[in-house]
């Protein structure tokens, strides 16, 4: 029989099984009575002799831990409750008082279970506090980003960037600085090149006006200064200047050497442009592609102020001077063209021009080159309307003489550098 200390003890009653352990089949608890006894020996039952000293122990008596019959508990306990002797077999040795308790099933130990001061008996396990509410973290200090001396490194997160109209990166909210230094370059050459105009203009003396009176006087040097084949052009092209828009080509047949108007007007017409003077007069006649009429236009370079030249306009608009027929400008009859026969009678159409931003009077006369006479006279303004039925209209002679006007004095404003046009 081996020593009770060796014996395995029973696990408590009160202590759970093992999670996912079967549950034990149930154990008579020993009486309360028995007690463990001290390490080495054995308690003697009740009502035993004790043996004297020195004495062979006699075997212990029957109890709940060491029953002499077989166990009553599990599959073969009867029924009914009492417990049977288990049969033996013929032959069969005596059983001896050896321990039959029932082989429970072994149960694990725990990891580095704690036991009880000088036994071998489990210390009681500590109690575990009911779970609660877990009580609020506080953020630890060093983790913050404002923490003084914090020995980890800073993390920086770099400017947004946009792109340019090249599509490179550039940083937002400003112009790059090469941008911004090349504007303010600009800015400040453009001030400058104002503000030295503005000193230069104040200095010299000059002004819009003075622009435009220069323009004015070198307009009034021009008989002199520019030759006669830009102011006459040799061939002049008028492109819907006849008739129901037809187109029209002039030749030059003639020009009048310049000079004074003395003789070149009649007394009226002579006394009418007598307040602007007369500088130079260059005159010029045409024919036409079929050489059926002839024109001489009139350039009237006068001595008078731009403010005197828009007086003499005025008076002419008004007073419808340049539709008067004892008015009519008088033509330059070259020999020895198809002009010879071309005089006073034979004056068919006529246009005058008074200009006020040139010192200078553009005219125009027509008639047939056959040297025929005209009775009636009719100003170019009224032949070229729409239904005229004098001769000179069915003739297109109005149109002669406006178109031709029209594009000799086209060609003095080119030479002044003022493009403007009149419509033909």
């Amino acid at each position: 029989m081996p020593p009770p200390s060796a014996v395995a003890l029973p696990p408590s009653a009160s202590a759970p099984p093992p999670s996912g352990a079967a549950p034990l089949p149930n154990v008579a608890a020993p009486p309360s009575s028995a007690s463990v006894p001290p390490s080495g020996a054995v308690a003697p039952s009740p009502g035993a002799a004790v043996p004297p000293p020195g004495a062979a122990a006699p075997p212990p008596s029957p109890s709940a831990r060491f029953p002499d019959a077989a166990p009553t508990v599990g599959r073969d306990a009867p029924r009914g409750g009492a417990a049977q002797a288990p049969s033996r077999r013929p032959g069969a040795p005596a059983q001896t008082p050896t321990e039959t308790t029932a082989r429970l099933r072994p149960i694990p130990a725990a990891p580095e279970a704690e036991t009880a001061a000088g036994t071998d008996v489990p210390a009681p396990r500590a109690a575990v506090p009911p779970a609660g509410p877990a009580a609020p973290r506080t953020p630890d200090p060093a983790l913050s980003w404002s923490t003084p001396h914090d020995p980890r490194p800073r993390v920086s997160f770099g400017e947004p960037e946009g792109y340019d109209g090249l599509a490179r990166p550039r940083p937002l909210g400003g112009r790059p600085r090469p941008q911004a230094v090349a504007a303010a370059v600009c800015l400040v050459l453009g001030v400058g090149l104002l503000t030295g105009a503005v000193t230069g203009s104040w200095l010299a003396g000059d002004s819009g006006d003075d622009g435009a009176r220069s323009a004015y006087t070198e307009a009034g040097d021009l008989w002199h200064s520019v030759p006669v084949d830009q102011l006459f052009p040799p061939t002049l092209l008028g492109k819907g200047a006849g008739p129901g828009g037809a187109d029209r080509t002039w030749t030059r047949v003639a020009v009048a050497p310049d000079g004074d108007c003395a003789g070149a007007f009649d007394r009226l017409l002579a006394k009418a442009l007598d307040p602007v003077g007369c500088s130079r007069l260059l005159r010029a006649t045409y024919t036409d592609a079929t050489q059926s009429y002839v024109t001489t236009v009139g350039l009237l370079f006068t001595k008078a102020d731009a403010a005197a030249m828009t007086a003499l306009a005025d008076r002419f608009e008004k007073q419808g001077l340049g539709r008067r027929e004892d008015l009519m400008p008088l033509p330059y009859a070259a020999k020895d063209t198809v002009a010879a026969g071309f005089g006073a009678p034979q004056r068919a159409s006529w246009t005058v021009s008074v200009l006020t931003d040139a010192p200078v009077v553009v005219y125009a006369v027509s008639g047939w080159a056959d040297g025929r006479t005209v009775d009636e006279p009719e100003p170019a303004e009224e032949a070229v309307e729409s239904g005229a039925a004098s001769a000179p209209a069915q003739a297109g002679l109005g149109h002669e003489a406006k178109g031709l006007a029209d594009r000799v004095e086209r060609a003095l404003r080119k030479n002044i550098g003022t493009p403007t046009e009149h419509p033909s």
